[in-house]
């Protein structure tokens, strides 16, 4: 998914006469929507142009054209894609009655998927290959028996699916990714497949934990996210040694990281008032630094040479906020929940300011908020965290790449990498490797609803957050 924001760019170089930084001339506009939704299906030309039909089947958002047999919108569309595609299987923390509509849809992604099938929604419109436009643009809306729509949201179709091409020897489908180990603990190769991907059995909890909310389908997709089995509960890992592979491309991946502390001044004189514009350039030249750091850390990846420079700047230009995001959140957490925390300290806010603070930029700080305490709570290895970082910057889901295929196997590396150092080094914490994961997807959200709050509301905002957390901590 591209985006259409660019990386802010710092306010100049040096201070100012003043007690601390020289304060930008004027604040640049906010952003746009940062993501591009896929391409739009015209309404059939026989369609009635009624207001009731161009609206969506699902959720009563304005529909945008027949999808896979119904109308409606690029949401439940994309949505109901990536649940067939990858073979997700949802739960309902309520009565699988949820109410479906468009600020609702995304709170029960089970609710969002059993309405699809019940609305008629076709999944032999899809196609195989998973690549955008229907298979049959004639195939319209189906209408299914209770039976089958409880065998697809149970798992039990795909399960049985997946048996069948087993038993057939199709080599994608009876690959060592996709058999049980014998101990049944999961192994690197039995814990992923990036086509047949079933919910985590903590992700319900997760889910629970904050604000009972799911993560929006735009940004949960993760290329093979779990496939962890409800039947086959994580137990502790047996102790072993670090596969030499492992150990050789986790030590090329630290290779490329700057973990120096960061550059830009944060200090302050005793009793200076921060402004606005001030915090505003000090966040604009961090951000600068921090993404000066991730072009470098590009350039010395392992696998630079796999990939063409158009693959690379796609990728950067799309994840450049989640990994600026990622890295303040752990290896440079400290400067940030420390110093940067005492400079927002001595900002203060106008009552204008409060006032015309978004929705969105609350939603932002109780999820910075939350992740910032799941990250403390698992206290991130450097080595960790390299690995993270390049499982979220090799995504394939985004649009315009060249080499889509390759970056899917580049992620699996790092993803199966990531999950043996975890088991290896963590052997009493077995749901450690998931909980990392599952940050992840977070991030994405995150960094996607980030591009809606006004620049000027960032001060705010992140002294709301580095306040909070910083003093949470110190309570603990």
């Amino acid at each position: 998914m591209e985006r259409d924001e660019r990386p802010p760019s710092g306010g100049g170089g040096g201070g100012g006469s003043t007690g601390f930084l020289e304060p930008p001339a004027a604040l640049p506009p906010p952003p746009r929507n940062g993501f591009c939704q896929d391409e739009l299906t015209e309404l059939d030309p026989g369609t009635n142009d009624r207001a009731e039909q161009r609206t969506c089947l699902i959720c009563g958002d304005r529909a945008t054209g027949l999808h896979y047999g119904i109308i409606s919108c690029e949401g439940c569309k994309g949505f109901f894609k990536r649940s067939i595609c990858n073979k997700r299987v949802y739960r309902c923390s309520r009565d699988k009655n949820c109410v479906m509509s468009r600020k609702q849809r995304n709170r029960c992604q089970y609710c969002r998927l059993l309405k699809c099938l019940q609305m008629g929604m076709n999944r032999k419109a899809i196609r195989e290959d998973g690549m955008p436009g229907g298979r049959n643009k004639s195939i319209g809306p189906v209408q299914i028996s209770e039976e089958e729509i409880e065998r697809i949201m149970s798992g039990q179709e795909f399960e049985e699916e997946t048996n069948h091409w087993s038993n057939h020897g199709d080599s994608d489908h009876s690959s060592p990714g996709n058999r049980a180990s014998e101990s049944n603990q999961p192994s690197p190769g039995s814990t992923l497949s990036s086509s047949r991907s079933v919910e985590l059995n903590g992700f319900m909890t997760f889910r629970d934990q904050y604000m009972g909310m799911s993560v929006p389908p735009h940004y949960q997709y993760i290329p093979h996210l779990f496939s962890y089995s409800g039947h086959s509960p994580l137990l502790p890992q047996q102790a072993r040694s670090l596969d030499p592979q492992s150990y050789s491309l986790i030590h090329q991946l630290m290779s490329a990281e700057d973990l120096e502390p960061l550059g830009t001044p944060m200090l302050i004189e005793d009793g200076y008032a921060v402004t606005q514009a001030e915090l505003f350039a000090l966040l604009c030249r961090l951000a600068d630094e921090l993404l000066f750091r991730q072009i470098a850390w590009i350039k010395k990846l392992p696998f630079f040479c796999e990939l063409s420079i158009k693959d690379y700047t796609c990728l950067l230009s799309s994840t450049w906020q989640e990994l600026i995001l990622l890295s303040s959140l752990t290896v440079y957490s400290k400067q940030i929940f420390g110093e940067l925390a005492d400079v927002t300290a001595k900002y203060s806010p106008s009552d204008e300011e409060l006032h015309r603070f978004s929705d969105e930029g609350v939603e932002v700080i109780e999820r910075l908020i939350y992740l910032y305490h799941k990250f403390h709570q698992l206290k991130v290895s450097n080595e960790e965290y390299a690995c993270m970082k390049a499982i979220n910057f090799l995504n394939q889901d985004i649009r315009g790449l060249t080499s889509a295929s390759q970056l899917e196997q580049l992620n699996k590396r790092y993803w199966y990498i990531c999950q043996d150092f975890t088991e290896y080094k963590y052997t009493h914490q077995p749901n450690r490797f998931p909980d990392l994961m599952m940050c992840l997807p977070e991030i994405r959200y995150i960094a996607g609803k980030m591009v809606n709050v006004p620049l000027e509301q960032l001060p705010l905002l992140f002294k709301v957050v580095l306040h909070s957390c910083k003093t949470n901590v110190v309570k603990e």
